[in-house]
């Protein structure tokens, strides 16, 4: 065994991140650019595939029931096949999807295009916080995940202008721009799976890239981590969904989803409804604005939660605050108060995340937690369906997008409630700090 000083032991553990965090980081933008850009795609794919406000809703959500069925199998192989192998998989297959998507003639085309694009994409998050697991240390782990997760409404952030700006911009071969949004948005996960195999390497012991004195002891502390964590007794999914507290907390996740899911894939078409003068490009620039303004508030406030090492109270908070907002957002007929209502929700809805998904360890054993965790995660991805399907069966009913919103309030309310009234056993609270939190989508 190589030693290796305090100062070689922080530059390791630095080292390791530069290599791996960017990489994965860039991956899951490019995972959440293939899933969310049919919100900007709408606004011409709508009327050129004649799709109705309901067909648009149903083809947003029927990715998260591929997702769903597809999940629990898709992390079966993963454990056979190996992480790197896996990812690079799940990417290529997705890309393939993405891109054929831009070929649809039809909506039933578009249904089981975004189907498969779930059933491709299915797996990809757990896998990542598998392979994050053969580097990083249980202490490092809540921190190098949360970074990665940060990717999500950086997503957004940059998808708004770039898909917009591709759409109003790109028509090569009298093609229309939404086709081609596609097309180029699925290419950097083709790129990404290829350099999986590359790039990424499956274990420390085939790390190349580190000194020998580097892996030994990064082969020693993981080994020293799993002895520390006792045995945990194995708690199976199907008894997991039985059990009344995971159940409450996924409806509690289900709800924040279905609020995240139906603002997020109907932002643009609300945005545009502003002003029949706005070109998609200026669309794109102003749902920019909600999406950094969450980002900067999530940060603060899972810090705050973190300092207080207080999670109930910091989970439920931000789904009063989205609620009030979406209430305000629908109700109200100035574009400029509408933008910052919704700037508002989504920064309660992003707030929301880091905080809950350190409450199941508050009373639930650490040996059960992992499990529900999953189930929960997979429970509540189904709002992921019902919320972008809701806001379009409400509008194809003769309303307008507006009353979907308050319908999603109304569902934040039920899922503030729920949150505030949990029952914790605060002696617990002090094990929750880097436990399992951010572990979601």
């Amino acid at each position: 065994m190589h030693a290796i000083t305090a100062i070689d032991e922080r530059a390791t553990v630095r080292k390791i991140g530069w290599r791996i965090i960017p990489f994965v980081f860039i991956l899951y933008i490019v995972s959440y650019l293939d899933r969310a850009n049919i919100g900007y795609a709408a606004l011409q794919m709508n009327t050129e595939l004649a799709l109705s406000s309901e067909a648009f809703g149903f083809a947003s959500g029927i990715f998260f029931i591929g997702y769903f069925l597809f999940e629990v199998p898709s992390n079966v192989l993963l454990n056979k096949y190996g992480a790197r192998v896996w990812i690079a998989r799940i990417l290529i297959t997705w890309g393939i999807v993405s891109i054929a998507s831009a070929f649809v003639q039809s909506a039933n085309q578009l249904y089981v295009l975004r189907f498969l694009l779930g059933v491709a994409e299915a797996g990809f998050f757990p896998g990542i916080i598998v392979y994050l697991t053969y580097w990083f240390r249980a202490k490092e782990l809540a921190t190098t995940v949360a970074l990665f997760t940060a990717a999500i409404p950086i997503s957004y952030v940059i998808g708004a202008p770039l898909s917009t700006w591709v759409m109003d911009n790109v028509h090569w071969f009298a093609w229309s721009g939404w086709r081609w949004m596609l097309v180029l948005e699925g290419a950097p996960a083709l790129i990404g799976g290829f350099m999986c195999f590359t790039y990424l390497t499956n274990r420390p012991q085939d790390a190349k890239w580190l000194e020998p004195k580097e892996r030994d002891w990064l082969l020693n502390e993981l080994e020293n981590d799993r002895k520390a964590r006792p045995d945990a007794k194995h708690f199976g999914s199907l008894k997991a969904m039985a059990n009344p507290k995971v159940l409450y907390l996924s409806f509690i996740y289900f709800v924040y989803q279905c609020g995240s899911l139906g603002v997020g894939y109907w932002m643009p078409q609300i945005i545009k409804g502003f002003s029949k003068s706005l070109s998609h490009t200026q669309v794109g620039l102003i749902a920019m604005v909600p999406y950094l303004f969450a980002t900067i508030v999530m940060i603060r406030w899972s810090r705050s939660s973190d300092r207080r090492n207080e999670r109930r109270l910091h989970s439920a908070i931000p789904l009063a605050v989205s609620a009030v907002a979406l209430l305000g957002a629908g109700l109200s007929t100035n574009p400029y108060v509408s933008i910052t209502m919704i700037s508002l929700s989504l920064a309660g809805l992003y707030s929301f995340k880091s905080p809950f998904w350190a409450l199941p360890t508050l009373f639930l054993t650490r040996s059960t937690a992992a499990v529900s965790i999953a189930v929960i995660n997979s429970v509540g991805n189904l709002g992921g369906f019902v919320g972008p399907f809701a806001i379009g069966y409400i509008k194809g009913s003769g309303h307008s997008a507006t009353h979907g919103l308050l319908f999603l309030a109304a569902l934040l309310v039920a899922s503030f409630l729920m949150t505030f009234f949990i029952r914790v056993d605060e002696r617990n609270t002090a094990e929750t700090t880097g436990a399992v939190a951010n572990h979601s989508h």
